[in-house]
């Protein structure tokens, strides 16, 4: 008897569909037996029987193309009601198309699709298992004629001639034939009866032989002419058409597990099960070959291809009929399940199912070369060799694959120094040629290298090869999370090899990502092989952050000399500048990266230098970093920025005085005198630009026109917004940079800084000439003298230059109505044309009176106001309020009689000691009069 073997690391099944059934894990939901039919092509359909008398129809299209990370879904095509008790077993009949139940002792006939009603033969009670008769075609099968002439009639006339639920129900001896070709005869056991029934498919069913039988049979197959019955004895067998019964076997007492017999139709032979060995006999009842030996007696049984799979307390276990090895063991979730299996029993899909409560999962067989490789990539060597060889045997397998399979686990022993094995498997394969183990031993090429092959494999391409896939294995392995200690070979060994086959990209992502390599094992190989910037990277992923940048800093000051060495040809140095440039540029920007993380101020300050040499606006940005947890200090950037380099200067003094709110005084003073240098420059820059536009074609200036005039505006801009924004800098320092400038709105957002508003209405209404700006500046001040000022800076605009009649007419239109009518008469000039002054004048004139007039109504108004509010006032206090011996105070309900009393506005009347404690401003109801004022009609002014 085979001992059970520990489960092999082999993948033979797989799963490839699911059916999800109900959420709810009621009893009455799960599912209790299940059958497969693989009629309907290219559909599979499986029967589900439930607890609750169900049987569901679920669908499986093998053809739907599927998604590698998700399952195919099997559909639930129907379900109808059976019985209100548990579904015991079913049996699919393909060729006569209908599905036979078993059901609380009863049989039932439904079609294959669920259509037609659901059929009962109640003539027959207590049917405890039934089986389906099969022809394996080696042994003596007797006709259903045979049958039919010796069978008894005993039940025949205890059932009579009836119909039951369509079903018909006869004798061969009153007449009844079955259709031998679309019939179908199964063997049902009733109590301690054993019948042979054939049903056809015109729905005719006939007893066609009764017989004695053992008592509570659990299990019955039926081939050819054996019929074998399991009980809580024994085994036994019986003949269909002698009705002799012989004892296969006895079972010990107690047994631990009921009987089962499995029918295994690759082999025709039948599995019976005693506790967890499984004894083999073939189709007359004899021993044949070995026992299988499970880890657990079976709750269920099933087959595929050479395969027997078990299912025990969630497992699914797959045992070589052979060799007796379990090979894979599937574990389901859940505790206290009893999962079934069922198998399409023509074995053309192989296909398994196994139901779990109210799930349905599907399993196929994996393709036999698929899992030949997946033994020899476990090293699985003899398991692997074992297969091929029983493919072989069973004509599932050439003699060429057979002898390519020895060849490739001789080359796999070869490559693991087994040498007397690999020349043990070279000699088995009758396709190995010797030619193809010469690049192992000589040198290419030699005078051998082309007597066999065409294109025999270099030794370069084959190291090559070697060095990718260990690469490759490293790559996954790394994924795996091995432990710190691992983990630094392999990344060391990963940067080797990268360096071997001169994988540069892949050396740079390495040592730029988190990693484990030892520096001091790669800084002689990147060093002595020119990969510096690997070298910089794995500088910088290790902290070693000085190093680094002493390397980026080499790299960019040799990119240019090592470009010019290797372009040589004239035609090329356009593409040499162009990558100079870029490595000039990659340089500064992999610094960068590091600097703007870095606290370490000194050794900042000693590479921003050369980087802002390539790109200013990186030192910008390493100087504004907000990654850094210690800022730089401003005196000691500001001192370490290069005088010339005024856009970094002015981006840093921005950078602080808007985003990091300082308010130093020299930041904000330094900051406007660099924008008014640059804008007085942009200036310059404008005027030569337009001097220049009065040039011919030929003699533009390439170098003044290519400059944006916009940088201009953008520059006086800045520096406009600024100068009116911050308080902090010096104005002075700033006038005495742009005084003799043109810079007029700078100097006028200067002198405002200073308090001088005689000159900023001078450069407003006279330089600038806008007069809108001027008035509001006059507005801002707020006194009337100021416009007078601004009209008499308009009338005498010295320094020859005309008067701004048409200005001072829009002042006097716009602000002439706060303005002194004498005073404006005696500014205007003689010269002004009285058209222009006339009307305005006249306005002025009659603004003025209109206002006299409307303060004099104002007034009456107010007054006639005052005086009906006195009146009502006096009104009021001069109200009488009779008080007799009756009345009460309004808060303590006490009789007023002779004492002192108060009246509220509200007119509530309290005594003078609740009006003490109440107070003048709040009445007894609680009403705060200062906050609450109340008011009476009579108090109203109605005029």
């Amino acid at each position: 008897m085979a001992k059970p073997d520990p489960p092999k690391s082999t993948t033979i099944i797989e799963p490839f569909a699911e059916f999800k059934g109900p959420s709810t894990s009621s009893p009455s939901s799960q599912i209790k037996s299940l059958a497969i039919s693989t009629l309907s092509d290219p559909q599979t359909l499986i029967y589900a029987g439930t607890n609750s008398g169900n049987l569901l129809l679920l669908s499986l299209d093998i053809n739907q193309p599927s998604n590698d990370s998700k399952l195919k879904n099997v559909k639930l095509l129907k379900y109808v009601k059976v019985s209100t008790g548990p579904v015991d077993s079913i049996h699919v009949i393909d060729h006569v198309k209908r599905v036979l139940v078993v059901s609380e002792g009863f049989l039932y006939f439904v079609d294959l699709f669920l259509v037609e009603a659901v059929k009962k033969l109640s003539s027959l009670r207590g049917v405890c298992c039934v089986g389906k008769r099969v022809r394996s075609g080696g042994s003596e099968f007797t006709d259903l004629e045979e049958l039919g002439k010796t069978g008894g009639s005993s039940l025949l006339r205890k059932l009579g001639n009836f119909r039951s639920n369509g079903v018909k129900e006869g004798s061969a001896k009153e007449g009844g034939v079955l259709d031998v070709e679309r019939s179908c005869v199964f063997a049902a056991v009733c109590g301690r009866m054993l019948m042979l029934i054939g049903y056809d498919s015109s729905e005719s069913v006939l007893v066609l032989k009764e017989m004695q039988c053992v008592e509570m049979v659990k299990t019955i197959v039926w081939v050819d002419d054996c019929i074998f019955v399991g009980n809580h004895s024994g085994y036994y067998l019986y003949s269909c058409v002698t009705g002799k019964c012989d004892l296969l076997f006895s079972l010990p007492d107690p047994i631990s597990s009921p009987p089962r017999i499995k029918l295994l139709r690759k082999e025709w032979k039948l599995l019976l099960l005693v506790d967890n060995v499984g004894v083999s006999v073939n189709c007359q009842g004899q021993p044949v070959g070995g026992s299988l030996v499970f880890r657990h007696a079976p709750d269920s049984v099933s087959e595929m291809g050479r395969y027997v799979v078990v299912m025990k307390n969630g497992e699914m276990d797959l045992y070589h009929k052979k060799s007796g090895c379990r090979l894979q063991t599937v574990s389901f979730a859940g505790e206290g399940i009893a999962p079934i299996v069922a198998d399409d029993e023509d074995g053309s899909r192989e296909i398994v199912s196994v139901a779990i409560q109210s799930k349905v999962f599907c399993y196929s067989h994996v393709p036999s070369e698929e899992q030949i490789k997946d033994l020899l990539r476990k090293k699985n060597y003899k398991e692997a060799i074992s297969l091929a060889e029983e493919l072989q045997g069973e004509g599932e397998m050439t003699n060429e694959m057979l002898s390519f399979v020895h060849a490739q686990v001789g080359f796999l022993l070869l490559f693991d120094l087994h040498f007397e094995e690999a020349i043990d498997q070279f000699l088995l394969s009758d396709t190995m040629h010797p030619s193809e183990v010469f690049p192992f031993i000589m040198r290419e090429p030699n005078r051998w290298s082309l007597l066999f092959l065409l294109n025999p494999p270099k030794r370069s391409d084959l190291l090559e090869s070697a060095i990718r896939n260990m690469i490759r294995f490293l790559q996954e392995s790394r994924r795996k999370d091995p432990n710190p200690s691992v983990r630094e070979g392999m990344d060391t060994l990963l940067m080797y090899l990268y360096r071997a086959v001169n994988c540069v990209d892949e050396m740079e992502k390495l040592a730029s990502s988190e990693n484990s390599c030892v520096v001091e094992e790669l800084e002689t190989l990147l060093n002595d092989s020119g990969q510096l910037r690997t070298l910089a990277f794995l500088y910088a992923s290790k902290g070693m952050s000085s190093k680094a940048l002493a390397l980026w800093r080499i790299l960019a000051r040799n990119y240019s000399s090592e470009y010019r060495r290797e372009s040589t040809d004239v035609n090329n140095q356009q593409n040499a500048t162009r990558l100079v440039i870029f490595g000039k540029d990659s340089a500064a920007i992999e610094a960068s990266r590091i600097l703007e993380e870095l606290s370490d101020q000194d050794l900042v300050l000693q590479h921003l230098g050369w980087i802002a040499d390539t790109d200013q606006q990186l030192a910008v940005q390493i100087l504004t970093s907000d990654k850094r947890t210690d800022q730089l200090s401003p005196d000691e950037v500001i001192a370490a920025i290069d005088p010339k380099k005024v856009e970094i200067l002015q981006s840093y003094l921005q950078w602080l005085i808007e985003d990091q709110d300082s308010e130093d005084a020299q930041f904000h003073t330094s900051y406007a005198i660099l924008l008014a240098k640059s804008a007085l420059e942009s200036f310059d820059e404008e005027h030569v630009f337009q001097n220049s536009s009065t040039k011919t074609i030929g003699e533009t200036d390439t170098t003044v026109s290519e400059r944006p005039s916009s940088l201009q505006y953008s520059v006086r801009e800045r520096l406009q917004i600024f100068l009116q924004s911050s308080d902090l800098y010096d104005p002075e320092e700033i006038l005495d940079l742009i005084e003799g400038s043109d810079l007029w709105l700078e100097k006028a957002i200067l002198y405002r800084k200073l308090g001088q508003e005689t000159l900023v209405l001078q450069i407003l209404a006279l330089k600038l000439e806008d007069s809108e700006a001027a008035e509001q500046y006059c507005a801002e001040i707020g006194r009337p003298d100021a416009y007078m000022q601004l009209l008499d800076m308009y009338l005498n605009p010295k320094d020859g230059k005309e008067p701004m009649f048409r200005a001072a007419v829009r002042l006097l239109h716009n602000h002439g109505d706060s303005l002194d009518p004498l005073q404006v008469l005696e500014r205007l000039s003689p010269d002004m044309p009285l058209q222009l002054a006339s009307e305005t004048i006249l306005r002025m004139l009659r603004a003025r009176i209109h206002h006299h007039n409307q303060g004099q109504i104002v007034h009456n108004l107010s007054h006639a106001v005052d005086v009906d509010a006195s009146l009502a006032r006096f009104e009021e206090r001069s109200r009488h309020v009779q008080i007799n011996e009756e009345t009460l105070c309004d808060s303590c309900h006490s009789r007023l009689g002779t004492k002192l009393f108060a009246m509220y506005p509200d007119d509530s009347v309290v005594c003078y000691k609740c009006f003490r404690r109440q107070g003048e401003s709040t009445s007894v109801t609680g009403r705060d009069f200062r906050k609450d004022i109340i008011f009476k009609s009579g108090w109203l002014v109605t005029r």
